[in-house]
């Protein structure tokens, strides 16, 4: 028996729900417009920036794309949504050197991420930017750092932290309605298959490939890293761990109110989608196409696993996090929101229904509200730099454990691996050209 969102939410549980079930979001300045760019114009810097001009509170006075093509057809946009008519850009330093910005929005491969944070935050201005905030564990803290020392605010793309279901099951979970948590499990799960090579080429006459890679290694161009598949590539990202996995280890640190594991170990590979091929006529990603990682806390264990290679109709959900209490099983879902199964098959099922802006299925216009509030508060964000930070370094730890094919031992409070001066070397990595590594 399931108890549906309408009859659940006249139940005394739902009550205590509701009562903490949205952030509260002060009146924000009336007629005051922030100076705006945005940092990576393509699909997803452009959803936010749409939710950022609806709100009324952003001139957007800049955008910045290493692709010609998406810049034009950016501005375009922005001007027809707002009547804007912003300056382009194809190097962002050239633009945060001559426009006068107040925000800046992030939405660039996550090798970029910290250098264009810390660069504006320079400026002074307040920064939305998407997860992860950063490539590595050193440059993510620069990036908290940074903001800490000019008084900046940083919203960090976790909008799983402000959406309505997210926030009732979280208050479901910390009221002990499923018991004694003792282990948590997240996942994502995608069907798949073996990958075959895709031809190198001559980067478009559009797109600037060197400045595409900046700091990262210049490897050959290929269709399959731009547009959009940059998160298989570890140059430039860290695969499903560090793109999906950002988002649930955060709600495993939101329950629990910690900041960091004691230990971490990983394990994976692509034994389906075949050995990672690189040489001077094609290439394939490398990130694992499967992958578990386990992160021992002080009285729980979480898991991470992901496969790309198969779905996951033996069991009711393929993505989200199971909480196991001494109650039952909670189940934080995505489009299918939240649901509990009671361990007393007598009790009923109680399920919350996914609350989302569509089509894309994120709460973007909730966390800009936020943002502008907490800038004009002076109150940390929702997803505020430091909780950023410490999700993204779970999803980092995890791939540094992969990597060497070894257990860590965390030092969360030095951020470093205890007695492994291997593993403390990727807690970096070295830059190319004329970037320098962000010193924290």
């Amino acid at each position: 028996m399931t108890v549906q969102r309408r009859t659940f939410l006249q139940s005394t549980i739902a009550t205590s729900i509701a009562l903490g079930a949205a952030p509260a979001i002060h009146a924000l300045s009336k007629g005051k417009k922030y100076r705006t760019a945005l940092i990576g114009s393509g699909w997803w810097g452009m959803n936010i920036l749409k939710e950022a001009m609806a709100a009324g509170n952003c001139q957007v006075v800049a955008l910045a794309d290493v692709d010609q093509d998406v810049l034009e057809l950016a501005a375009e946009k922005v001007t027809t949504l707002s009547g804007d008519k912003p300056a382009i850009y194809e190097d962002v330093r050239e633009m945060i050197d001559k426009e006068k910005i107040e925000i800046a929005i992030i939405a660039t491969p996550d090798h970029w991420h910290a250098l264009n944070a810390i660069a504006a935050i320079g400026t002074g201005a307040h920064v939305f930017v998407e997860k992860p905030t950063g490539h590595t564990i050193l440059e993510s803290r620069a990036m908290l750092n940074a903001a800490r020392a000019a008084n900046r605010t940083v919203q960090v793309g976790l909008h799983r932290r402000i959406g309505p279901h997210y926030v009732s099951g979280m208050k479901f979970l910390k009221d002990g309605l499923a018991g004694d948590i003792g282990m948590v499990r997240m996942f994502v799960h995608g069907g798949g298959g073996k990958e075959k090579p895709t031809p190198n080429s001559a980067p478009p006459e559009n797109l600037n490939w060197d400045l595409y890679c900046g700091p990262a290694p210049l490897r050959p161009y290929c269709r399959k890293i731009h547009p959009g598949g940059f998160r298989n590539f570890l140059d430039f990202a860290n695969g499903t761990l560090g793109d999906w996995g950002v988002h649930w280890l955060d709600q495993v640190l939101w329950w629990s109110g910690e900041k960091f594991p004691k230990k971490v170990f990983s394990s994976g590979g692509r034994p389906i989608s075949g050995a990672p091929i690189l040489n001077d006529n094609e290439q394939t990603t490398d990130t694992p196409d499967s992958q578990i990682a386990v992160y021992e806390f002080e009285n729980f264990t979480a898991t991470w696993e992901h496969r790309k290679f198969a779905g996951n109709a033996a069991e009711k959900h393929s993505i989200g996090c199971y909480f196991y209490g001494t109650k039952g099983t909670f189940h934080m879902g995505w489009r299918d929101g939240w649901t509990f199964y009671p361990l007393d098959s007598k009790q009923p099922t109680v399920h919350v229904d996914a609350e989302h802006q569509e089509p894309d299925g994120h709460s973007i216009k909730l966390l800009w509200a936020d943002f502008i509030d907490a800038i004009e508060s002076g109150k940390k964000p929702t997803c505020d730099i430091e909780i950023g930070h410490y999700a993204t370094n779970l999803s980092l730890l995890g791939m540094m454990s992969y990597k060497l094919g070894r257990s860590l031992e965390w030092d969360g409070i030095k951020e470093q691996v205890v007695g492994d001066a291997e593993a403390n070397k990727l807690l970096r990595r070295e830059y190319r050209g004329p970037w320098k590594y962000p010193e924290s």
